[in-house]
């Protein structure tokens, strides 16, 4: 196994520093999910479920150990336990994620949310913290929720 050593981007936050090496894009991007899930205080089997389906059959997790997924969910939660938290998990993940992962990363918290169809105001803010931390275009997230919206649509 080959390790990627990239350049860190200067942190405004020691924690971060002290942390030890960035994480991975892939660890960023289940750090997303996890936090999405656990944001309203209760993840739900299906998120769970939808969570290591991704991680299992996405491309872009091509390489990543889902053997790993308890134990990067785990590193997660320690992150948005600790002081600033949600403010440091963020900037985490805006680092470790190439600008061309911004959009995915959304998707994935998106399809997250929408699986067990029903989006508390917890999962509404951290989505909207996410948007403004990644800075996406309204209009690829209007897309993006708008494409949700449509495949978990029930009669």
């Amino acid at each position: 196994m080959t390790t990627r050593h990239r350049e860190k981007k200067p942190s405004s936050h020691a924690a971060q520093d002290e942390a030890g090496p960035a994480i991975s894009p892939q660890e960023a991007l289940i750090y997303v999910m996890v936090t999405l899930s656990a944001v309203d205080r209760e993840m739900t089997d299906v998120e769970l479920g939808t969570i290591g389906d991704m991680v299992s059959g996405l491309p872009v997790f091509a390489g990543y150990d889902p053997d790993r997924l308890i134990e990067t969910a785990r590193d997660c939660g320690e992150i948005v336990r600790g002081e600033n938290g949600l403010s440091l998990l963020l900037e985490i993940v805006r680092d470790a994620l190439p600008v061309r992962l911004h959009e995915t990363a959304y998707a994935l918290a998106i399809e997250v949310a929408a699986v067990d169809l029903d989006v508390e105001q917890e999962e509404l803010r951290f989505l909207e913290l996410l948007r403004d931390a990644l800075d996406l275009d309204p209009l690829v997230t209007a897309a993006i929720e708008r494409s949700a919206r449509v495949r978990f649509r029930t009669l």
